[in-house]
């Protein structure tokens, strides 16, 4: 059984409307492939492993990715890392051109960008909902509000309150650890990860939802605790009091579990409010 059997046991049994694990999958369809089900399991537990069927980019792709991926690096410390988060594609082309620092996007550079947008992210493995069809979709910056002491913002009205409220509810060790993403922070997140381990684009799908696919975009936010820096985006955070009573209270909504069907590690961390 390969991926395109799997997409389309997803497609029939609804997972991306529903299923709640992979073994729920193939329950509504009445399949059964232990095997596969192993499998599967095998690469969102160790979701940093190679596989040998990971999808990887050439030797030449590698290397345009490597120039994309520090023009990206260039354009988030020019603008300031709370700003990129918020800034839109045709922004980002703008600002690449004027600022010699940065250097402009070249024709081959911005197809191979829509090409990583537009590609179905099911070739690689993720299966999740693609909820930003455009990649010139923007967040608009009134829509949003800054947390102060984080670097990052939220959309105004629920996920703002939602914070609060964990904050107020549970801890005040609590923190924001990643807030609204825009498509240009989502594919250069999703990037500089594939760019870290050789072009496999399976293996940084395992980890971040490819660009349009991030619920970060619309609502969803991270959560983690003061002083833990990047423990706080490991399993170690699900060990802490501050996650325990986030859990105990009812404000996890864990949307990526242990055996989500959607083809992504677990994240206890992950706010799922969208």
């Amino acid at each position: 059984m390969d991926r395109r059997d799997f997409l389309k046991y997803c497609v029939i049994s609804g997972a991306t409307a529903g299923a709640t694990s992979i073994s729920s999958v193939f329950a509504a369809t009445e399949m059964d492939d232990s095997h596969f089900v192993k499998d599967y399991l095998t690469k969102i537990k160790n979701f940093d492993r190679h596989f040998d069927d990971d999808i990887k980019l050439s030797a030449g792709e590698i290397k345009l990715l490597a120039r994309v991926v520090k023009r990206l690096s260039r354009l988030q410390s020019t603008i300031g890392y709370a700003n990129f988060s918020l800034v839109g594609f045709d922004q980002a082309l703008r600002y690449a051109r004027n600022y010699s620092r940065i250097g402009a996007f070249t024709d081959t550079e911005i197809k191979f960008l829509e090409l990583v947008f537009y590609t179905n992210s099911k070739d690689y493995g993720f299966f999740g909902e693609k909820v930003s069809t455009r990649i010139t979709e923007v967040v608009k910056r009134r829509d949003t509000v800054k947390i102060p002491h984080t670097g990052h913002y939220l959309i105004r009205g629920e996920p703002q309150n939602l914070y609060k409220k964990i904050r107020k509810d549970v801890s005040r060790n609590i923190t924001l650890t990643s807030g609204v993403r825009g498509v240009v922070k989502q594919i250069h997140l999703f990037l500089s990860k594939a760019h870290r381990n050789g072009g496999n684009l399976s293996l940084a799908s395992r980890s971040l939802a490819p660009p349009g696919h991030s619920f970060h975009g619309i609502g969803d936010f991270d959560v983690g605790k003061y002083g833990y820096g990047r423990r706080n985006f490991t399993l170690d955070f699900a060990k802490t009091s501050e996650f325990k009573k986030l859990r105990d209270i009812g404000y996890i909504k864990i949307r990526y579990h242990e055996d989500n069907p959607f083809g992504v590690r677990f994240e206890p961390w992950h706010i799922k409010v969208a």
